[in-house]
């Protein structure tokens, strides 16, 4: 499978400009907030992040998914759709949390950010390494697609561009700020990719069980194929069949670990390391920062990721 490059400038607007089409823009020229910042609500933390990197000083960031909740299944209380009207920007993922989408779409809020909208998205999990998978009964699904784009660095570094353009759109007098933090984290993730992609390009083996099909897109673009115990679902029990075919692959591809993540629980996948003889270690798909994770933000824990990678895949 080739390695795909981080995408040029041009095309990254390109792909800004598609996904701005989704956005309604306010109207007003400066920042709407009570203290003179922009009221952002992010709906889980690859949101947060986005918003508190590019924002930085100039914006006010809630998080709808509290730190160590699952956010697939969240329910939107009603203090958080107060705070959803009130504000001045909802950054989300439609597809991943329904009730989210929900929330936002019946909100008066002006500047809505859909950041599915602002890359392009794929199919995986439903058909994991050729095996289809049982349909996702919470409905996690963008039309389809797999929701998960900020696991890989160069989809996130498309998301923040449309994110960053957003923002200069909702709030104009602090549009340099935006633009010049937007360049920043895009260059840093770009950093982040090239680890990656040398860090993983030489390895003993390209396959990696996973609790759930969450790395998809990292392992298509570093020429890797994720296994997944369940499909898109965290929480999506494997049949007996599933089992008996990852047991009979792990000892054909030479597969040496069994990743589970911290916000979901393990029990299956120490049971399937467990009756295979595998290790277990953490792969985290970084929907929430909490005190188990290996590392304060997105870019330190997408860092560990990779040192796990390398060990379970045996870099040369």
């Amino acid at each position: 499978m080739n390695v795909r490059r981080l995408i040029p400038a041009a095309a990254l607007a390109s792909a800004t400009v598609l996904g701005l089409t989704a956005l309604t823009a306010c109207s007003s020229s400066s920042a709407a907030g009570k203290d003179g910042r922009l009221d952002v609500v992010a709906s889980f933390y690859p949101m947060q992040y986005l918003a508190e990197q590019i924002g930085g000083k100039h914006v006010s960031v809630t998080n709808l998914t509290e730190p160590g909740q699952e956010p697939h299944d969240l329910d939107v209380s009603a203090r958080q759709r107060g705070e959803l009207e009130e504000s001045d920007v909802a950054l989300y993922l439609k597809g991943l949390q329904p009730a989210v989408d929900d929330a936002i779409e019946q909100s008066g809020i002006e500047t809505k950010v859909d950041a599915a909208s602002l890359t392009s998205t794929e199919k995986h999990g439903n058909e994991v390494g050729g095996h289809a998978e049982e349909h996702d009964d919470h409905g996690h699904d963008h039309e389809g697609a797999d929701p998960h784009i900020w696991l890989d660095p160069v989809k996130y570094a498309e998301v923040a561009e449309g994110v960053g353009k957003a923002l200069e759109k909702a709030d104009p007098d602090n549009a340099a700020a935006y633009k010049k933090n937007t360049a920043h984290l895009v260059k840093r993730l770009g950093g982040l990719n090239t680890s990656f992609e040398d860090g993983l390009k030489d390895t003993k083996s390209k396959v990696f069980i996973t609790t759930h099909a969450a790395f998809g897109y990292l392992a298509e673009r570093y020429g890797l194929t994720e296994e997944a115990i369940s499909g898109l679902d965290p929480e999506g029990e494997p049949s007996a069949k599933r089992v008996r075919e990852l047991q009979k692959m792990a000892k054909a591809d030479g597969v040496s670990t069994v990743f589970y993540e911290t916000l979901v629980s393990d029990k299956t996948a120490k049971t399937l390391a467990k009756d295979t003889g595998l290790r277990t270690d953490v792969l985290d798909p970084i929907e929430g920062i909490t005190d188990d994770s290996k590392g304060t933000d997105y870019i330190q824990v997408m860092e560990s990721n990779l040192k796990a990678l390398q060990k379970a895949l045996g870099t040369k």
